[in-house]
């Protein structure tokens, strides 16, 4: 009885210090600009929020707030569940020095039971748990997962800048991987490609690598290309997509790539590997000012100056570094997040463990994408890598 009582005098307590203001109010309030945080779980918001309301748990808000608003002069309208856990929030933004803060008096269940308007969550339960430490960063949020749900990605090659790629996109909850492979798991793949296993030695890699990643993550779509790349096909296994991953393992390819994605306003998303040395760079079509892979390499190398992994030799964690690189960027593009590679090339040294980066410009004689550039066909590019 006590106890009870002592709560009782504590939430008196918080109300006099706290305005609380009805759910129809504090719709009215943000229209006027007031900021509305559901301090709920991410769980509990999955079946539904106030329109236009920002998700930010009661446990994380004295960390994140500053991160979203600054200004400690904006409005703000704190909502939970039944107005309780609000007047608590409300009173640590106070403490906090932030100015208008109010409390939505019962909370999400009286905003629903008026008929103001919702959303419902793009997330369920499951997506909440298996996401929830990405959704906790403001930059993503409800929001940026959605659009991470909503992106189709392609890769070209299950190998060893794929496996990484795909594995890390899947886990993030891209809503569609497609893999185009038209090889097989060998047993000297797998010291780099570990998305593959011992067990699934001769099978193809693109059914290899789906079992994986449903394995890891059944909420994501994986579709399969067992087919090579070539002029006549490019366009059609890059169409539909946000963007291409290149881990290609011969030149012929990425030209075919880099064609393709310019006319279809792809970025990619370049990576290379040799021995102890890797590169990755963005190729952003959508941007006017950005250079394209044949401002790197105008021409092809012949075969002798470009070897493959078989031909070489690679360490087998470079590829793996070098696959999780162009997954970051792959996200941040999605995302809209940061400074991608555009621009920039990234040089890894894995032996002395040094990071390089080396400006890229737009050339304006490319003949990719330079003033006087002309497309011939793809049939001219890949006939133009075999002479090479």
């Amino acid at each position: 009885m006590t106890e009870s009582f002592n709560r009782e005098s504590w939430l008196a307590q918080l109300r006099q210090q706290v305005p609380e203001i009805s759910p129809a109010e504090a719709l009215t309030r943000q229209a006027g600009g007031a900021l509305l945080i559901d301090v709920r779980e991410d769980h509990e918001r999955a079946d539904g929020t106030p329109a236009g309301a920002l998700g930010l748990s009661r446990g994380f808000l004295e960390l994140r707030i500053e991160q979203t608003e600054a200004n400690r002069e904006r409005p703000i309208v704190a909502l939970c569940g039944s107005g309780q856990r609000s007047l608590l929030a409300a009173e640590a933004l106070q403490r906090m020095g932030y100015r208008q803060v109010s409390s939505v008096a019962g909370g999400f269940n009286r905003w629903k039971a008026e008929g103001l308007p919702i959303v419902t969550g793009a997330l369920d339960a499951d997506a909440a748990e298996r996401y929830s430490r990405q959704l906790r960063l403001p930059q993503v949020g409800e929001a940026g997962q959605a659009r991470l749900g909503a992106a189709k990605i392609v890769l070209l090659g299950a190998g060893g800048l794929g496996a990484p790629a795909a594995l890390y996109l899947a886990a993030a909850g891209v809503g569609q991987l497609t893999l185009i492979d038209d090889d097989r798991v060998e047993r000297s793949n797998l010291h780099r490609q570990v998305i593959h296993a011992d067990a699934r030695v001769g099978m193809a890699k693109t059914e290899s690598a789906r079992l994986a990643l449903n394995a890891l993550n059944p909420r994501v779509r994986i579709e399969t290309r067992e087919e090579r790349l070539r002029a006549d096909n490019v366009e059609r296994l890059l169409a539909g997509h946000d963007l291409v991953i290149d881990g290609a393992d011969n030149f012929a390819a990425r030209y075919l790539i880099a064609a393709a994605s310019r006319r279809l306003s792809l970025p990619m998303v370049y990576g290379a590997v040799e021995r102890f040395t890797g590169q990755v760079s963005v190729f952003d079509p959508r941007r006017d000012d950005a250079p394209c892979y044949r401002c790197l390499f105008p021409e092809p190398p012949s075969a002798a100056e470009a070897p493959n992994c078989s031909e070489a030799g690679v360490l087998g964690v470079l590829p793996g570094l070098i696959g999780l690189l162009q997954a970051t960027e792959a996200l941040k593009l999605i995302l809209d997040l940061g400074e991608t590679l555009s621009g920039r090339l990234l040089h890894v040294d894995a032996l002395g463990m040094r990071f390089r980066e080396t400006r890229l410009r737009r050339d304006p004689s490319c003949p990719g994408c330079g003033r006087d550039a002309v497309f011939h066909g793809y049939e001219d590019i890949a006939q133009l890598c075999a002479s090479a």
